[in-house]
């Protein structure tokens, strides 16, 4: 399967926000405020590939302060919000960090992502994306976005990587 043999290179794995962590939907308070839905299962799955040693990147094109604290609780520290440039945003990452783009994997399910994922050796992306993502990404993930996708896509690539069973082994009950 050509999406486990590029997953098994990648060493910083960079995620879209909305219509990938949540489900796009975005969601107004009376006061104008926007509200998100973030699924525990995903983020469970990227503590997962944190670690399996592999970095963990925010990369999307709105602001909020919901993000930057799902982003604490998830211990992510790679965190870029009002990007329009996310192809850009990624390479200056993975130079700060010594890698190169066959090192990088990028989830996103819209066409502003397109640049991004066409440049990530390993570009993943969730069931509803843009026919255009469906079409470049290595991977289309079974679970909806902000639904289990992210931690379909973590455990695929902790599988390519041989990695899973550790990660999990923490979380099953003794023998």
């Amino acid at each position: 399967m050509l999406a486990l043999a590029r997953a098994r290179n990648v060493r910083l794995m960079g995620f879209d926000v909305d219509g990938v962590l949540t489900g796009g939907g975005l969601h107004f308070s009376a006061d104008g405020d926007v509200m998100k839905a973030f699924n525990s299962r995903d983020g469970l799955g990227m503590k997962l590939l944190a670690t399996g040693g592999i970095r963990l990147a925010i990369i999307t094109g709105r602001k909020s302060a919901l993000v930057e604290r799902r982003a604490e609780n998830l211990g992510i520290d790679l965190i870029f919000q009002g990007v329009e440039d996310k192809r850009a945003v990624m390479a200056e990452l993975l130079a700060s960090e010594g890698l190169d783009f066959a090192q990088a994997g990028y989830m996103g399910d819209d066409v502003v992502d397109l640049a991004v994922m066409a440049a990530c050796g390993f570009a993943a992306t969730v069931p509803d994306g843009h026919p255009l993502v469906k079409q470049r990404a290595h991977y289309v993930a079974r679970a909806p976005a902000g639904g289990g996708a992210a931690r379909e896509v973590c455990e695929l690539i902790l599988r390519a990587q041989g990695k899973l069973d550790i990660a999990l082994a923490p979380h099953q009950p003794p023998a």
